[in-house]
């Protein structure tokens, strides 16, 4: 580095350190920042494109500070410089290709505060034309041909094609605006070769035109490959096949020719020189046998193909067995046969057949014909025809042995009632199909074939008449045997639905007395077994429920009480339908002597009612008679001298004094006032104090007297 560079790199160190020095004492705030593209956003390739980076930025000190620009192409960093002025930032896409377009952004940062711009998309259009050059127009047929895509001027990621009459022949990928490739033409002729390429983006892949056409001049090879096959004419299956293969017009070794013999898709052999190979005649189901020899010089390919006919010398046999169908145990013939056979050159008597597996076979003494005892379980059987040598093997003959019917079962699934449907249920072990019959009263109903395990055989049937009937089921399984079972026979009796039903009442005046005794009797027409349930209206748990044979039954209330009073009714059922009477009332009355025992009661009530009123009556009369009495005695005072003192008439009638209240100071004892009182109760003496009779009452008539006389003589 010579002195000049140093002292600029010098001087621009201590600028750098003065405007960071500088910018440490400032404050600053970034406050936009715009990404502009110039000329447009839309451009073809080859225009020189500018990015122009606008920041606006406020100091507090007016000075410039230290910027750092970076440039993003689809969020990917594309370039990154700082600058010390405050100018916009300027990054120059010189001659802008298709892998130039994209999404760019602008981001700004000034010691450590970043602003990034918004996205502007640059569009390049337009790929230049590929070039195609290649290192020969004329080659062998199987020489390489070395060829070179260009894409004048581009740049990015390549995906170049090369064509040979418009069929893509290779493939190339890389970053380079060239690629390079080799191929091989094969066929005598003129070949016509082009490339082309595709630019890959972040969001999309742009393709170029086609290239120049470049034309190639392919010189076929002489040689061809020779097959033969012996014999020629006609072939037998059996026959042996002499097969050569073998290359024409080699003039040297040094062509390294390799060939390759083929039957159809197997390989049978492969050499540098002529290829014979021997094998049987084996003819092929419907299809010839076909043959290929193949030969091939750098990498290219000649082939000859043969195909032979191979008649059969005898068909392949087939097993058959009689009767087609077979039972456990059952004695079967089975049969081998070819059908047909090549009589030039065999006769029908040189075919020999073996059946497998083959032990303890019976002889039929016919050929191909064997008598087999059919097995318990299923079984196979295969033969063979053999003639000359060849052995042929029969498809394989599976016999499943069929099982008789057994354990027949006849079951009814619902209840039989008169003139309606019922089911009928058929079912027996065996081989399928099955065929069932129905008889009922020996007489034919139907028929059923039952094809799938575990179903059985249903039948539907009516009977219109009362009465009993019997049925019963066939079944068979065997079209070539008259074997058949037959199931027990079920005896069905009908059920007649009840109808006309009757409830009777003994006593029949549903009026009844305690005590004795009350007889439902319910009736109806149809058949056993009747359940009979007896009901109180209003309650839904039976008195009785009675099961019967009979149509008939009975309820018995003994003895009937006063609670027994209501309405009563029946109901039958038989399984085919329930019938219900109408609502009979009791009414249970007192019984007699508890009417008697009754009056009697009331009677002796009544006697003591009026033995009390008579007993009350005498005592109030004898009460009297002892106040009346004692009256008497209190009107018959002692004669009063008239000299005395305290003797005293008074003669004002307003002036009425009781006289066993009045006392009077110093008088002298009355007749009352030493009687001793009689025995009587509070209500007779309030009685007697309550109700005044003048007619005891001693009268008192008032004088004028002396007082301090009359108080003289009391003391």
């Amino acid at each position: 580095m010579g002195l000049p560079q140093r002292l600029i790199l010098t001087l621009l160190s201590i600028y750098l350190y003065s405007a960071t020095v500088v910018n440490t004492q400032q404050e600053f705030k970034i406050q936009s920042v715009e990404l502009i593209i110039e000329p447009r956003n839309d451009v073809t390739a080859g225009t020189n494109v500018t990015l122009r980076c606008h920041a606006t930025v406020s100091t507090s000190t007016g000075k410039g500070l230290i910027r750092e620009y970076t440039i993003l192409k689809n969020d990917k960093i594309v370039y990154t410089k700082t600058i010390g002025s405050s100018e916009d930032f300027v990054y120059q896409l010189h001659n802008a290709r298709v892998f130039s377009t994209g999404l760019y952004q602008c981001k700004l940062d000034i010691q450590g505060d970043t602003k990034l711009s918004k996205a502007q998309r640059l569009n390049v259009q337009g790929l230049s034309q590929p070039v195609l050059h290649l290192n020969t127009n004329v080659v062998n047929e199987g020489e390489e041909v070395q060829a070179t895509c260009i894409a004048p001027g581009e740049i990015g990621s390549f995906i170049f094609f090369f064509f040979d009459n418009d069929e893509q022949i290779s493939r190339v990928e890389g970053l380079s605006n060239q690629a390079k490739t080799t191929f091989r033409l094969s066929g005598a002729d003129i070949h016509k070769i082009h490339c082309s390429y595709k630019i890959r983006t972040a969001e999309d892949t742009f393709p170029s035109t086609k290239s120049n056409n470049v034309t190639v001049s392919v010189k076929e090879l002489s040689i061809t490959p020779e097959l033969k096959i012996f014999p020629d004419s006609t072939i037998y299956e059996g026959d042996h096949l002499n097969i050569s293969c073998s290359a024409k017009n080699v003039h040297s070794s040094s062509e390294g020719y390799k060939l390759f013999l083929s039957q159809g898709t197997k390989l049978l052999r492969t050499g540098n020189s002529t290829i014979n190979h021997n094998m049987v005649a084996v003819p092929k189901a419907s299809e010839a046998l076909t043959f290929d020899c193949r030969v091939v010089v750098r990498n290219v390919e000649k082939y000859s193909e043969k195909k032979i006919s191979v008649v059969e010398l005898f068909s392949v046999p087939s097993l058959t067995m009689s009767p087609t169908e077979v039972f456990q145990g059952q004695i079967m013939t089975l049969t081998c046969n070819s059908d047909g056979f090549a009589s030039q050159r065999i006769n029908r008597e040189d075919l020999e057949y073996t059946l497998y597996p083959s032990k303890n076979l019976p002889s039929s003494g016919k050929p191909g014909v064997f008598n087999v005892k059919a097995l318990q379980n299923d079984f196979n059987y295969t033969c063979s025809a053999e003639a000359k040598g060849i052995k042929k093997d029969s498809k394989t003959l599976m016999i499943r042995p069929k099982v008789h019917v057994s354990a027949l079962k006849i079951s009814i699934e619902d209840k039989v009632i008169l003139k309606k449907s019922f089911t009928i249920l058929c079912q027996s072990n065996g081989s399928l199909p099955i065929n069932y019959t129905l008889f009922k009263d020996n007489v034919q109903v139907g028929t059923k074939v039952i094809r799938e395990q575990n179903r059985q055989a249903v039948f539907m049937d009516v009977i219109n008449e009362p009465g009993e009937r019997q049925y019963r089921c066939e079944a068979k399984n065997s079209l070539h045997s008259n074997k058949t079972g037959s199931s027990q026979h079920l005896s069905v009796n009908v059920i007649v639905p009840l109808s006309q039903m009757t409830l009777a009442v003994i006593p029949s005046s549903l009026k009844i007395s305690e005590g004795k005794e009350l007889n439902f009797i319910c009736s109806v027409n149809g058949t056993g077994p009747v359940t009979f349930k007896w009901y109180r209206t209003g309650s839904v748990v039976p008195l009785q429920t009675n099961t019967t044979t009979e149509t008939y039954s009975n309820l018995e209330i003994k003895p009937v009480s006063k609670n027994d009073s209501d309405e009563y009714y029946c109901e039958a059922s038989n399984g085919a339908n329930k019938v219900r009477s109408e609502n009979v009332n009791v009414q249970v009355f007192m019984a007699p002597w508890k009417k008697g025992l009754i009056v009697v009661a009331c009677l002796l009530l009544l006697l003591l009612l009026v033995l009390l009123l008579v007993a009350s009556m005498l005592n109030i009369k004898s009460k009297r008679d002892r106040r009346e009495a004692a009256a008497e005695l209190s009107v018959k005072p002692s004669s009063p001298k008239s000299d005395d003192p305290l003797t005293v008439n008074l003669t004002h009638d307003t002036d009425v004094y009781n006289a066993a209240t009045v006392k009077v100071d110093r008088a002298e004892v009355s007749v009352w006032s030493k009687r001793k009182p009689e025995t009587e109760s509070d209500d007779e003496i309030s009685e007697v104090s309550n109700e005044p009779n003048v007619e005891y009452t001693e009268v008192v008539h008032a004088r004028s007297t002396d007082p301090a006389r009359g108080f003289g003589r009391i003391r």
